[in-house]
């Protein structure tokens, strides 16, 4: 009896040791999933919700398409044309030039009557103007008038092209504006440029670099969206871009040691856009950079790193109706890696733009999920400056004007 008593306890000995070996370690028990009340305790984790992936998520395709368009218009007051372009092509924005602009009332009322017109829409409109200074500005004659961004690179004080960029962007907000096509950032570089010259902040890179900048910062400091201009420099043209198409026979590396320093400085400075120039480089490719991958995808987007919004010089210049289709130059935009086309003449043009899109994406030429990465972006910029359509009730210039008059001064003396 003893004897298998004995026998018995060998036998449950060996089986513990045995069971003991085929348990995991300890790390590896305590990596093993639990049921019941230990379940409970984890926390659950969701995936943040992206608020644009939202709103991009809710849009037609027809809504998608209308926010890669700003539009120009005819007229100082709200007609059919404008009404269909907000109600049944959903357009992202508008720009005015002087043929819409009589006086700053009537220029408050018709951006009012816009954006009362666009508040039934999913997305808030970009309003857009050209003011720089000096020869290029819409604005009504009651604006004192700012000089050329050529007088501030000579002066060369980064504080006061700083007070220039405030003032640009206040003078367009007071009417309601939301988006100024500045500063330029070209270098002003041959003397026989038609249509540049003071318009830049010099003939070197470092002037163009220390007060385009400081101009850049100071329009966006007002909760302006700034785009500089007009990549990847036009400062080196001897042709009209509004007549043809200007040809800048330069490698891209030569581009970059010059041409492309400013953009780069600006990319770096947290530019949200970025407007493309009508210009031939036959070294890098043989479209001009407008239509070309090789300057927007390839050397803007991939090389420099740029992931704000492309938007093309206006698509009804000589240098593009004069050489292509406005349908084969703004598809080859958009493929190109553009977002906006800016169409500042004809509404036959702008439907003429539309239609193309629509028919490229549903061939499959312009993917579906292309449309979606370029009105991400646009609905991201949107949605960083708190864009609302909201009226401007009044303006009272007397301040704006009262500083401008104190820059003049200061620049001049």
């Amino acid at each position: 009896m003893n004897g298998n008593k004995a026998l018995l306890m060998l036998l449950m000995l060996v089986l513990l040791v045995g069971c003991n070996r085929m348990l995991p370690e300890n790390d590896e028990i305590n990596k093993i999933p639990n049921d019941g009340d230990d379940l409970a305790n984890e926390e659950v984790r969701e995936e943040p919700i992206d608020p644009i992936e939202e709103i991009l998520s809710k849009l037609s395709m027809d809504e998608k398409i209308g926010q890669l368009i700003i539009a120009g218009f005819e007229g100082t007051e709200l007609n059919d044309e404008v009404v269909k372009l907000v109600d049944e092509y959903k357009v992202g924005g508008f720009i005015l030039f002087s043929r819409n602009i009589l006086d700053e009332n009537q220029t408050i009322k018709l951006l009012n009557d816009i954006k009362d017109l666009n508040s039934k829409n999913n997305i808030p409109l970009f309003l857009s103007i050209d003011e720089e200074g000096g020869r290029v500005s819409r604005l009504p004659k009651s604006y004192v008038k700012l000089p050329e961004a050529a007088v501030f690179g000579k002066k060369n004080n980064k504080a006061l092209s700083y007070e220039l960029g405030k003032i640009l962007g206040e003078r367009v907000k007071a009417l309601g504006f939301n988006m100024d096509f500045s500063p330029v950032l070209d270098i002003n570089s041959n003397p026989k440029n038609p249509v540049i010259g003071n318009r830049a902040f010099g003939s070197n890179v470092e002037t163009v670099v220390e007060n385009g900048i400081e101009a850049m910062l100071g329009i966006k400091e007002t909760n302006v969206i700034s785009v500089v201009k007009h990549f990847p420099g036009h400062g080196d043209t001897s042709v009209d871009s509004h007549v043809n198409l200007p040809m800048v026979d330069k490698t891209k590396d030569e581009l970059k040691s010059f041409e492309l320093v400013p953009f780069i400085n600006a990319i770096e400075n947290d530019a949200d856009a970025i407007m493309i120039a009508h210009i031939l480089y036959p070294k890098i490719d043989s479209n001009p950079a407008t239509m070309s991958s090789k300057i927007i995808d390839d050397l803007l987007r991939n090389e420099l790193g740029f992931n704000g919004i492309v938007i093309s010089d206006d698509m009804t210049m000589g240098a593009i109706v004069e050489n292509y289709t406005l349908e084969e130059a703004v598809l080859s935009f958009l493929k190109g890696g553009g977002d906006i086309a800016l169409i500042c003449h004809g509404y036959e043009n702008i439907l003429k733009a539309v239609e193309s899109i629509k028919e490229a994406v549903r061939t499959g030429e312009l993917p579906e999920e292309k449309i979606n990465e370029k009105v991400y972006r646009i609905l991201s910029i949107k949605e960083k400056y708190n864009l609302k359509d909201e009226p401007i009730e009044d303006i009272d210039l007397t301040d704006i004007n009262n500083r401008t008059l104190e820059l003049i001064n200061k620049v001049k003396n």
